[in-house]
């Protein structure tokens, strides 16, 4: 492909895979209790590289939603673990930057969640009729 030719695929959206599958990895390997459930969804990393947002979802060890306080020991989890996942992905990748790495909880689970709710009402009230 000649050099100015544009890219099939965009720079970022590149490094959001690259930034998913190197966190991941490393969120396999770590000991942390907290971090055993979590997988990443998605990712948005700023078109400079000095910012990403990975988006996580994280079920209870008994394989439903997690309640108020184990989210918050899951975000605690992640929170320290930033700087050693920093570090990975720094050595693992060869870019003038490594970004700074910032995780929230997709907010797609929570929708898709209610969605579900709102159909099953809307169920059990026609089968009521």
């Amino acid at each position: 492909m000649p050099r100015n030719a544009p890219h099939r695929y965009p720079r970022t959206a590149r490094v959001n895979e690259v930034l998913i599958e190197i966190i991941a990895e490393e969120l396999n390997r770590l000991s942390d209790p907290r971090l055993e459930m979590v997988t990443l969804t998605g990712a948005e990393v700023s078109t400079d590289l000095a910012y990403a947002t990975l988006y996580y979802s994280a079920l209870d060890l008994s394989g439903g939603v997690q309640t108020e306080e184990r989210m918050k020991a899951t975000s605690a989890a992640l929170h320290k673990a930033t700087p050693h996942l920093r570090r990975v992905l720094g050595r693992q990748v060869r870019w003038r930057n490594t970004p700074a790495l910032t995780f929230k909880v997709d907010p797609s689970l929570a929708a898709g969640q209610r969605i579900e709710e709102l159909i099953r009402e809307i169920h059990s009230h026609d089968e009521e009729d």
